[in-house]
Parts: C-alpha cells; sequence; structure tokens
C-alpha cells in the first residue's frame, strides 16, 4: 500500500511518521484490497488554547470507493489511533457488503 503523509503547521519527526505508517499498515489485515492511502495531520493554531487541537485525517482507496475519517486529540498520536479504529469500523463493514 502506498502511504503520502503530509502535515501542516508542523514538521513531523521520524518517530511520528513510523507510528503513523505502522498504524495505516495495520489495516491491510482486514482488506488486502487497499490501493493507497493518504493521512493529514494538522496542528490547529487558532485551538492553541484547548488541549484537542491536534487532527489526524485519514482517506483511503480501495477498489470502487474511499474511505474516509478525521479525528482530534490531544496528541497525534491519539488522533491517527482513533482515526485508524473509526477506519476499521467502515473496512469491516465494507467488506461484509462484497
Amino acid at each position: 500500500m502506498d502511504i503520502n503523509i503530509k502535515t501542516t503547521h508542523f514538521d513531523a519527526d521520524k518517530k511520528l511518521i513510523d507510528f503513523v505508517k505502522n498504524k495505516v499498515n495495520k489495516l491491510d489485515k482486514y482488506f488486502e484490497g487497499i490501493i493507497r492511502s493518504e493521512v493529514v495531520l494538522n496542528f490547529d493554531k487558532s485551538k492553541a488554547k484547548f488541549t484537542e487541537n491536534k487532527e489526524a485525517k485519514i482517506r483511503i482507496e480501495i477498489p470502487g470507493n474511499d474511505l474516509y475519517a478525521e479525528k482530534e486529540a490531544t496528541s497525534f498520536e491519539e488522533a491517527v489511533d482513533l482515526t485508524i479504529e473509526a477506519l476499521e469500523k467502515q473496512v469491516k463493514k465494507y467488506k461484509s457488503k462484497l
């Protein structure tokens, strides 16, 4: 699977990028037909005074459809975890319809 990671308003370190790639690759165990995924990590400066100012948006391309989820949390790791959980549910639902 091809994974494209974009960051806005900050530079991600290698540890965070590896974490994201590892989590996204785990979606393959639910459905092997995933073509590509696009991950956008955003640090929302307008919400800097709030704790949930880190956002993860993930879109995965599968044959005939795209699945998408986005979540906000206090850390990028937590936001990615929540987003992956939402996508796992969508992938399982999509696979059961096949």
